[in-house]
């Protein structure tokens, strides 16, 4: 399974390198990758079916779970643009639960308000691909320029 998996990565990988738009990106994986995908779906099944697998133990339960969600999984190899995975979701998430989890340390509410103006400045760098260290760091540098035109400091300037 996971060498399955692995190769659908790489094929994406490779349309990666290729520059291939999404529709070539498409069809390159309807072409490479669908056959893959069709070989593990029944694959899946057969472990559940000739009971090779306890559907409650963890495996069993991994497999049902890719089974009853195999339609949003492939979507990859129905829909021009449709990512492998939600990764890119998952880690920003990751961000707002982690400071959410930081923020019960808070001791008042000005301490509170300005982690959160730091955890938003840090994610806007991080979004528009500005090291947020040296972000901070040069406002710290330029704090009279800053106190003059805040606006021309933002990290997308």
């Amino acid at each position: 399974m996971i060498e399955t998996l692995d190769q659908v990565y790489h094929h994406d990988e490779m349309a990666k390198e290729q520059n291939r738009s999404p529709d070539e990106r498409l069809k390159f994986h309807q072409e490479k990758s669908a056959p893959l995908m069709t070989e593990l779906k029944a694959w899946l099944e057969a472990r559940l079916e000739d009971k090779t697998v306890e559907p409650n133990s963890g495996l069993g339960k991994a497999i049902r779970y890719m089974l009853k969600h195999w339609a949003p999984l492939t979507l990859f190899l129905r829909f021009a643009g449709a990512p492998l995975d939600n990764n890119l979701c998952e880690r920003s998430l990751k961000m707002v639960v982690l400071h959410r989890k930081n923020s019960l340390f808070y001791k008042t509410t000005l301490g509170a308000f300005v982690g959160d103006l730091f955890m938003t400045l840090i994610y806007t760098c991080r979004e528009m691909g500005v090291n947020p260290f040296d972000y901070l760091t040069t406002l710290l540098r330029h704090h009279q320029e800053l106190s003059k035109d805040p606006r021309r400091w933002l990290p997308w300037n």
